[in-house]
Parts: structure tokens; sequence; C-alpha cells
């Protein structure tokens, strides 16, 4: 049966609607205050560069277990690239003839078929015809491709029917290639199977110090029905659906692989087993655009290590859309319902992602990274344009360490539970900037920073949280909204601050701060009238020491600041305008001398929250100011 990509994505679609997979992975919500007590001077000025160390032992929040328990062995044959001439049996390619000189190989036509274990060395060009490995053996299948061309018009160039284990080993130094057409006559039309250029049923293990190039033009490029690994080689991937894909997972420990794929990059696809179906990336070079998802798992992603480039859904511009909603009003995302909408994630896992290291690049039209359960950063830099969520997890979400710059995004970072104990975190966002939000009820929903340097600018919210805010230790400096119908701090429940940093400019029609809960000191400040972006607030002690020399890069009339070095009984007072030298980090200067500016008001900290300038006293509730 002759059957076209887009007949079997319509197969598809109509399979999928029939199934129904839950992947659960329990989450863990318990969560204790910790205080800490009032700060150093030194620790404070230590925060505004950056330098907060967190994750201290008895952190507010409970860390995520460690759900990606995810193990790879590399044995001696995936990693065991030599060439061994001596051993080897050649198959020599010439146009339509196909040699063979070894027992084990039987050869019919265009196709040639190996039904023993050993080692085969494959040379020459192909222009049509087929290489099927089919043995019973308990040994492993070795096909070196040292300068092999192989095509085929009608099926999978290389199709392991069975075998044990299979690895393709680059012959180092050699090109070789392999390519298929648009239209297969299938072997099992249940199954659609053989459906990828290189299509094994077993394990299947790709190493060498050599290239290859894949052009799959029927449907997937490498598809392994078991274990797919990548252990090193130049491989290039370009597919009609998906790259790279393995059933039970997808490994890749080196190499330098590009994909360029319409539908997902890398994916492993077993929904039947919660210990499989993951994708683990040990390192190498990897360069993905891919049509739908980047890298896709139905269970967990692990990425220790690895130079990682993502596009997907043709990248950030081509995101989701923004209904127009009257000012005060919550925006929503808006997606075109169709029988073609597909995910265009860059990231994706349905159970776990944790991301431990590597430097990755991504620009997707959907979410940067998503986890429909629980995500963990622990270390590496992220650097993210997103048309959706720069990172989302429906469950809980802990930064650990690292460097993210979510350079563009509808919602920055979003989770029903968001712990940030270290790193270093930039967001841009068109709504708000870190959203607490979830399908459950605001109770379980909260925002933990006990440590880390997280900067946020938001058209948004800055920090929205539907549930409650507790703030240890670290810095957080928002650039907020400059429409009052958001507000740099939004939150439902409570927001204890018992240490750290908090800076939050904006506008003032929903202007919040930490509540009577906190033991540090508060100042919410507002001014007559907007000001310009770019206009500094200032404010200093009696002694004229400088507590913030701060220019909001957005217009603003609204300042929040919570800090350690406001005290109780002692006088400050506001400045606006005026100029400074010295070096400015997210709109916060320090080092230099301030001059010019106009006195504001002088206030005394008396109260948990000291509230400088005018206010609408109208259904005030723990320092949120609500609409009437």
């Amino acid at each position: 049966m002759i059957m076209s990509y887009k007949m079997r994505k319509m197969k598809n679609r109509l399979l999928a609607a029939t199934l129904i997979s839950f992947i659960s992975v329990s989450a863990s919500t318990a969560c204790a205050a910790r205080q800490i007590g009032s700060q150093a001077e030194s620790q404070v000025e230590a925060s505004i560069n950056g330098k907060t160390e967190g994750g201290n032992s008895s952190t507010a929040k409970t860390s995520i277990n460690d759900k990606s328990e995810i193990f790879v062995e590399y044995d001696s044959d995936d990693m065991d690239s030599s060439l061994k001439s001596s051993e080897a049996a050649d198959i020599v390619l010439k146009g339509n003839v196909i040699t063979a000189d070894k027992d084990g190989v039987s050869i019919d036509g265009n196709k040639v078929t190996i039904s023993l274990a050993g080692i085969y060395n494959i040379s020459g060009k192909l222009t049509d015809g087929q290489i099927i490995v089919d043995t019973e053996d308990k040994e492993v299948v070795r096909l070196i491709l040292n300068g092999a061309d192989i095509t085929s018009t009608n099926s999978a160039p290389i199709y392991v029917r069975n075998a044990k284990k299979t690895v393709i080993t680059l012959a180092e130094g050699t090109k070789n290639k392999v390519t298929d057409s648009a239209s297969y006559i299938l072997e099992d039309t249940e199954s659609d199977e053989p459906n990828a250029a290189i299509f094994c049923k077993s394990d299947l293990t790709i190493n060498g110090n050599g290239s290859l190039t894949v052009n799959a033009n029927y449907n997937n490029a490498v598809t392994s029905k078991d274990e797919l690994k990548i252990v090193s080689g130049d491989m290039t991937i370009n597919a009609a659906a998906d790259g790279l894909r393995g059933k039970d997972y997808v490994a890749v420990k080196s190499g330098a692989i590009t994909v360029n794929a319409k539908g997902d990059g890398i994916k492993s696809n077993n929904d039947e087993d919660a210990e499989k179906g993951f994708v683990i990336i040990d390192g190498g070079t990897i360069n993905i655009t891919a049509g739908e998802d980047a890298i896709q798992a139905e269970t967990n992603i692990l990425i220790r290590d690895g130079d990682i480039s993502i596009s997907s859904g043709g990248g950030s511009k081509n995101g989701i859309k923004i209904a127009d909603m009257p000012p005060g009003m919550k925006r929503e995302k808006v997606e075109e319902k169709s029988d073609d909408a597909v995910s265009t994630k860059g990231i994706k896992a349905e159970a776990h992602i944790t991301i431990e290291g590597g430097t990755i690049n991504i620009d997707s039209a959907d979410d940067s990274v998503h986890s429909n359960s629980s995500l963990k950063i622990n270390g590496g830099t992220i650097v993210a344009a997103s048309g959706g969520d720069g990172i989302h997890s429906d469950d809980e979400l802990e930064i650990n360490g690292g460097n993210i710059d979510i350079t563009k995004s509808y919602e920055g970072i979003e989770s029903a539970v968001i712990t940030i104990n270290d790193g270093e975190v930039h967001v841009i966002s068109s709504d708000d900037g870190i959203n607490v939000a979830g399908e459950n009820d605001g109770s379980n929903h909260y925002l933990f920073v006990n440590g880390g340097y997280v900067a946020v600018d938001a058209s948004g919210d800055g920090l929205d949280a539907n549930g409650s805010i507790k703030v240890t230790a670290g810095t957080v400096i928002v650039n907020g909204p400059a429409n009052s119908g958001n507000g740099a701090l939004d939150y439902d429940g409570s927001f204890e601050m018992t240490g750290g940093y908090i800076l939050a400019a904006g506008s003032s029609g929903m202007v919040q701060a930490p509540d009577t809960s906190s033991t540090q000191y508060s100042v919410m400040l507002n001014f007559e009238s907007a000001l310009p972006a770019g206009t500094i607030v200032h404010i200093e002690a009696e002694n004229g020491e400088e507590v913030i020399t701060f220019a909001p890069k957005k217009q603003y009339q609204s300042v929040v600041l919570c800090s350690p070095m406001l005290e109780k009984g002692s006088t400050y007072t506001i400045y606006s305008g005026g100029s400074v030298g010295g070096e400015s980090k997210d709109g916060l200067y320090s080092g230099g001398t301030y001059t010019g500016g106009t006195k504001y008001q002088s206030f005394k900290v008396s109260d948990t929250i000291t509230r400088v300038g005018t206010f609408n006293n109208g259904n005030m509730r723990g320092g949120k100011r609500r609409p009437v």
C-alpha cells in the first residue's frame, strides 16, 4: 500500500483521537517558611549585584523530588567505532548492483539481506535499493558506512527487520548519505512500517567520526522501535516528519547533530511504560529546526550538557495571539482551534524535565520549555524567545542555579508552585513576568524566593500569584506595567517577606507590597502622576547614605521597596529626577554619586508597610489596592 505523508498524518490524527494517556508524577507541595532575620548592609549590596547565595538546607519550600532518574548505559559495542577491517565483510554498492563476500549475506536484485551477526563494511553508491538486517542471532550487527550513498525509491534504505542490536558506525573521514522517496510500499500496513529512512525494530546506536546525511522525504529520518543512542558522529537530518525518534528513549552522548524536521526534531514516544519514553542529552552540538516540538518526550527529559540551538514552529514570531480585553481585565491566550493545530514547543515533556547544564538557545512559537508536571533547573545557560510561555510547568517549577534569559514571552515563568533558590533569571514578557497559577484553587499556589537574582520586565503583572508569595532571601527587581489594569506585584493570598530584597516599579492602579506578616519593612510610594521611563527615583537615609538609586525602564507611578536597609524609627528622603554615575543593572545603580534631583517627600518607617503619597484606601488589604 502506497501512502503519502499527508495521508499518514490524517490517519495518525484519527488514531490519536482514540487514545487517552495519563502520566502522573507525584508532586510534593508541603511548604514551611523560615525566618532569617535582618541582613547586613554588605549582604544587600551583594544581593543587588546578583551575588546572593541561596538554596539553604532549610529553605521555605521542599525540593522537588528527583523524578528524572534516567539511566542509560553505553556498553563496549556502543563505544566501539573501530573499523576492524580484518573481521568485516565487504558489501560494495555499484549503482543498482551489489556484491558481498561473506556467508550470511544474500543479494536479491537491488536488495541485500544480512542474516548473521557480525561486522559489515558498506561502501559505494546504491541508486535504488535497500540494506536489510534480519537475524535471529544474539550478537550485535555492526554496519560500517564507509563512504556509502544509499537511496530507495519505495521503502527504507536501511531497514533492520530483526536483530538483537544494531550499531551504525560512520567511518572516520567519510561522507555517507541515506535518501528515501515521498511514498513507500509498506511491508506492514497496520503499523505503517517501515516508515523512516533508517528504520530499526531493535536497539540502534550510531557512532564514529564520519558524517551522515539522512534525507527523509516520506516520514521520519531515523527511527528505533526500542532504544536510540547517538554516541558520536556528524549528522545532518532532513525529515518530512520527525528527525530522530526512539520509542523507549533517545540518548545523545556527543556528536554534531543538525535536524531539519517538519514534525518533531528529537522524540521518544513510549506512552505505555512510565520508565521509558524519555530523552537524555549528555553533550554534543545540537541544532534543531522543527515544524512542531523540537525535543519531545512522553515521560522525562534530562539535559546534562551540550550546546543546543532550537527553533520550533517558525519561532516566536509565530506565537499565540492575545485577545484585546478592556483595561484591568486579565488577558487570555487565544490559540486557533483546528484539525491542523500542532504543538510547537521548544522542549516538552509529559512528566518531568531536569536541566543540569549546557547552553540552550530557543526560539519557539509556543512555550520554550514546557512540562505537563514538574520542572527543575539546576544549572546551565538558557536563552529563550517564546511566542507562548518562556518556561512552563503545570505543577511545580524549581530553579536552583544557572543563567536564564527569557528575551521574549507571553508569560515568562509559569507554574502552580514556583521555587527560586539560586541562579540568575531575566524575564521580558508581554503579560505576566512570573505567574503562579494552575487548575486547582489558589490555596495550593505559591511563589517561593529563597535566593538568587531575578529581574522582570513585564507589560502585565510583574510577579503574579493566584495564591501566596514567600521571600526569605535573594534579589527581585521588577520593571512592571505602565497600565493600571496590572501591577508590578499582584497576589491573592499573602506576601510574607522575612529576608532578601524586592524593588518593584510600575503603575499605581493595582499597587501592592509585602503584607503585615513580613518581618522586614517595606515602603510603598505613589507619585501624584506618572513619571517618564528612565526618571531616577532616589531614596537616602538621614545621614545621606544611599538606599536605592533606580531608573525604571518604563513609565511608572508607584515604587515598592522591601529591604533590610529600611529600619523602624528611621527617616528617609525621596528624590526624583537628577543624574548618577556608576554602573546600573536592570535600572538599579551602584557605586555612583547621585546629583541634581528634586526632593519629593520624607518618611519615617513606623509600620511594616509605610505608605508615601496619595492612595485610595477603599478595599485595601495587606498592602493591596483593588479597583473599585
